[in-house]
């Protein structure tokens, strides 16, 4: 038996891999009898080795591989999920594993785990018919909502419709962090609803902090500091549209300072007039203003611009858009 899983939503896979293991048999049973390989290295031979052993105690052996798909993928566009990934086989060394695969005995369950596959790769094309295949996309929008309140339920808690919309906003697509999310907001609001005002308290003031400390990285100039938060929102779950406006934003308040910051003004009124809730907020924003001319500033809303009409024609995706324009403004110092 062969199966294919695959997509961007590793939570939901991992369940679905979890489910697969607990209908196979004994899990003590199925431990003893289960091997995983890394699809970039494995052979026919190593593969060959482990699927015809008899399973020991047990009916079934189960057979994982990681990323064997992936490694035959023709080149595309570059995205976060396949960036940094070395091909390890010409192309079109593919036959002898595809002839292989459509041989194991029926002693063995094999189960191809992969990221974001497309159906030009050719093991894929070869398999695909033979397998069963389930595909796991990042969830959005009111598929999101549902999870979000299908787990809640399922942890014996509620939560209000508005507190749904603003936790997905805050949190987004990644369900690891959001699982991990909806544990500490049912803990704390202890055998009652969860509200608007739980989500603003325990997952609001972290997750902008980490975009507020990204967008200061970004204006700074701290390539480093910048590429691992921006990694590291993006694996979170959060939308590159929304950091790009967060850097927007702060851009914007830039501009402002900078037309003010000759006016002899209190801390309060530079507040009230960049509309800034802190004065440390206030001040760091002053010191950023110094280090930008306006040449500069234009030129930053311009790399701004080309690069959000890179993203809605398509010529790059949005993760990979972001990346490049955090690695383009970092790379060249703001001019004082």
């Amino acid at each position: 038996m062969l199966y294919i899983l695959s997509g961007p939503d590793d939570f939901s896979l991992g369940q679905s891999l979890e489910k697969l293991k607990g209908s196979i048999g004994d899990p003590e049973a199925l431990a003893a009898n289960t091997t995983v390989l890394e699809g970039p290295q494995v052979t026919v031979d190593q593969l060959r080795s482990v699927c015809e052993a008899a399973p020991f105690l047990a009916e079934k052996r189960l057979v994982i591989i990681k990323g064997l798909l992936q490694r035959f993928q023709p080149p595309e566009r570059a995205g976060r999920q396949n960036r940094g990934r070395k091909t390890s086989m010409p192309s079109d060394g593919y036959e002898a594993l595809a002839e292989y695969i459509n041989t194991i005995p029926d002693s063995t369950i094999l189960v191809l785990v992969e990221g974001e596959i497309k159906s030009s790769s050719p093991l894929f094309r070869e398999l695909s018919n033979k397998a069963k295949v389930h595909s796991f996309p990042l969830l959005q929008g009111t598929k999101l909502k549902q999870w979000v309140q299908s787990r809640v339920r399922e942890e014996g808690g509620s939560i209000t419709p508005q507190a749904v919309e603003l936790l997905t906003r805050l949190v987004g697509s990644n369900l690891w962090v959001m699982s991990s999310e909806i544990d500490k907001l049912l803990l704390f609001a202890s055998n009652r609803r969860v509200e608007e005002e739980d989500i603003n308290r325990i997952v609001g003031y972290t997750h902008q902090t980490s975009v507020f400390t990204m967008v200061d990285a970004i204006v700074e100039s701290r390539v480093k500091a910048a590429e691992q938060l921006l990694q590291q929102l993006l694996q979170q779950g959060a939308s590159p549209a929304y950091l790009m406006v967060m850097l927007a934003r702060q851009l914007r308040l830039i501009v402002r300072t900078k037309d003010i910051q000759t006016a002899r003004m209190s801390p309060n009124e530079l507040n009230s007039r960049l509309g800034l809730r802190s004065e440390f907020a206030a001040r760091k924003t002053l010191e950023q203003a110094k280090r930008y001319s306006l040449p500069r500033l234009k030129q930053v809303y311009q790399q701004l611009l080309e690069t959000d009409l890179a993203i809605k024609t398509g010529k790059y995706e949005p993760e990979l858009a972001l990346s490049i324009l955090v690695a383009e403004l970092c790379q060249r110092r703001p001019v004082p």
